[in-house]
């Protein structure tokens, strides 16, 4: 085996990572991070216009890959096409989402099934096709961004929810089923962290505002680059020993009182 030194362990130099979702918010703050540790990077998304942008922010190692994985059938032209661009894909972050605040008893079979949609069903497809081709190639890194709805109840985001908490049982089958080939699955669980998706959730909502200040020890939110390094550590040769783990990154909310 080979040998991890200090100056190796977060190297990512000679991987490349598919990022759904990368255009912007958490997404674009883990790719600045892994680009950083010298990784390249494919973000796909639907708005050709964000995913430019922010390659033409990131660099001459990121590459903007439409897609919308909404379209299940479309998984394995995705992977293809990323692999075209910038190389076998050693690490998937499974980023894209969609937000829905509605009460339950007002949300719509449709609306909760929109949701699944992108979360579950879409994260599935792309994870089944790119890990199919690390098992095959015995390495490689899966992760997925839950929430801190994946450990507490939160009102208002029924489907939201069931979404993230459904990342859960994903993630530890996945490490369970494929750990013995070589490929990692980990996720990580931001806590309120400054992006466009929570100032939607937060519009207009003062007392659901000071709630989420109330129960973050660290009394304030978090920024994008603080899950992007928690990204690059666990796509990285020092947390080669972890697998099937979701980590939060929230500032100490989850265990807050």
């Amino acid at each position: 085996m080979k040998k991890t030194t200090s100056s190796s362990a977060f190297d990512l130099t000679g991987q490349t990572a598919l990022i759904t979702g990368g255009g912007t918010g958490l997404g674009f703050g883990m790719a600045r991070c892994l680009v950083a540790a010298g990784a390249k990077v494919v973000l796909v998304g639907r708005r050709h216009k964000e995913l430019d942008q922010a390659c033409s922010v990131l660099g001459e190692r990121t590459f903007a890959l439409a897609g919308d994985v909404t379209k299940l059938e479309t998984a394995v032209t995705l992977v293809n096409n990323a692999e075209k661009l910038g190389g076998p894909v050693a690490i998937l972050i499974n980023n894209a989402g969609v937000h829905l605040k509605k009460p339950a008893t007002e949300t719509s079979d449709a609306e909760f099934a929109a949701v699944l949609q992108t979360h579950v069903f879409g994260a599935f497809a792309l994870t089944r096709e790119a890990g199919r081709r690390m098992v095959a190639r015995g390495s490689g890194c899966v992760l997925f961004t839950a929430s801190m709805a994946s450990f507490m109840g939160i009102p208002l985001i029924v489907a939201y929810a069931t979404a993230k908490s459904a990342y859960v049982g994903m993630v530890r089958t996945l490490a369970t089923e494929w750990g013995p080939h070589g490929v990692r699955v980990n996720a990580i669980a931001p806590g309120w962290i400054a992006s466009d998706m929570l100032d939607q959730a937060l519009r207009g909502d003062s007392a659901r505002k000071a709630k989420i200040f109330s129960r973050i020890p660290m009394g304030t939110f978090g920024e994008p680059d603080d899950i992007g390094w928690a990204a690059v550590y666990l796509a990285s040769p020092a947390a080669k020993y972890v697998n099937g783990v979701v980590l939060p990154v929230d500032g100490g909310a989850a265990i807050g009182f």
